[in-house]
């Protein structure tokens, strides 16, 4: 996709460096013109140009383009492989491996290489010249690369998927940690209500207010649980919230064999929603360090400044690391919970560092 904005390249039918390259193995085509007459220079020349033009709209129409031409070139080529011929093979390679990745639905593209091959084979048959060429063409340039963009467009997709994954598993995870403490919350009105009811000397009027604020917030601590044991596949939601620090989480890391130290200045009390950012953010670069780096010491540090809270987590990367399994959708959750509170991310080499840095600010939260 083309990113640059406005102006002719933001319209083109394909990426301009498609475009310059196509044009250069036209260029060879017109200059190497010796052994074709002048109405194979022009197909040669204006047939992937047909490609390129419909290849935003119509790949389909781009494919049979190619194909067609594939065949027809296949035919012009005798003993020899002349240069026009490898320089029109590379056109046509670089536009089927686009309309490949263009292609919304597999079948249609199949359909117009099965049609082309068979049309190869009957011409072969009726003009009784070989077809073995033409039909070797058609593989090599424009069914091979269209395969290929087909690969390189499904991946594409799978990484998006992946993403989108952990973008919503994130905001599930965020919404049962409000449950977390809004369910608290409501469970601690509900007891202070039921108390209230039960004092001595409290009229009657008041002590039916009291008796239907408990309620109130019996009822509603009850419907949160019913909403979040949707986003916990079926699991019972806790009524308690989650009281795991960022302590205790170095601690377990600890416990499991990971060399871990954590700093911190000034980062307790943290207001809730940046805290359990934070421990987002230290349990994530944790799980990478032990995926990654099992044997690498890590270092966690939490410093809170000027009503900003900082997550650094780095760890050495030993030479000729080899990375473990994983598609980065830890990460790009990550990115989301930090994204929703207000912060933001950086991870990557730094030296002979791996380095995590997250910045939350606490945006009024007390």
């Amino acid at each position: 996709m083309i990113v640059t904005r406005g102006g002719w390249f933001r319209r083109s039918p394909a990426p301009p460096w498609a475009l310059c390259v196509v044009a250069l193995l036209l260029a060879v085509i017109v200059v190497d013109h010796r052994s074709l007459s002048w109405w194979m220079v022009v197909g040669a020349v204006f047939a992937p140009l047909a490609a390129l033009v419909t290849l935003r709209a119509y790949p389909l129409i781009s494919l049979a383009a190619c194909a067609v031409t594939s065949l027809a070139s296949g035919l012009a080529i005798h003993d020899s492989v002349p240069v026009w011929s490898a320089a029109l093979g590379a056109a046509l390679f670089m536009t089927s491996l686009l309309a490949g990745r263009r292609a919304p639905q597999p079948l249609p593209a199949l359909a117009v290489l099965a049609v082309a091959a068979v049309l190869g084979i009957v011409h072969g048959l009726v003009t009784g010249g070989g077809w073995g060429t033409s039909l070797l063409m058609l593989a090599l340039v424009v069914a091979l690369p269209w395969a290929l963009g087909r690969i390189v467009r499904q991946q594409d997709q799978l990484v998006m998927m992946s993403a989108e994954q952990a973008r919503l598993q994130e905001r599930a995870r965020i919404a049962r940690d409000m449950h977390d403490t809004l369910g608290h919350e409501l469970s601690l009105l509900a007891l202070r209500a039921g108390a209230l009811e039960m004092a001595p000397g409290l009229d009657e009027r008041h002590r039916a207010a009291a008796t239907e604020l408990r309620c109130g917030a019996g009822t509603a601590t009850r419907r949160l649980a019913e909403i979040i044991t949707v986003l916990r596949d079926g699991a019972p939601a806790p009524l308690e919230p989650v009281n795991d620090r960022i302590e205790e989480l170095v601690e377990r890391a600890r416990q499991a064999g990971v060399t871990v130290s954590l700093d911190r200045d000034g980062g307790e009390g943290l207001p809730p929603g940046v805290d359990r950012a934070a421990h987002r953010v230290v349990q994530e670069a944790l799980t990478n360090a032990m995926k990654h780096a099992p044997t690498a010491p890590v270092r966690v540090r939490v410093s809170t400044t000027d009503g900003t809270t900082t997550v650094t987590v780095t760890n050495p990367l030993p030479p000729g690391l080899r990375r473990g399994p994983g598609s980065n959708a830890g990460l790009a959750g990550l990115r989301e919970r930090v994204r929703l509170a207000g912060g933001a991310i950086s991870a990557g080499p730094r030296g002979e560092q791996f380095e995590l840095v997250a910045v939350l600010p606490h945006r009024g939260e007390s």
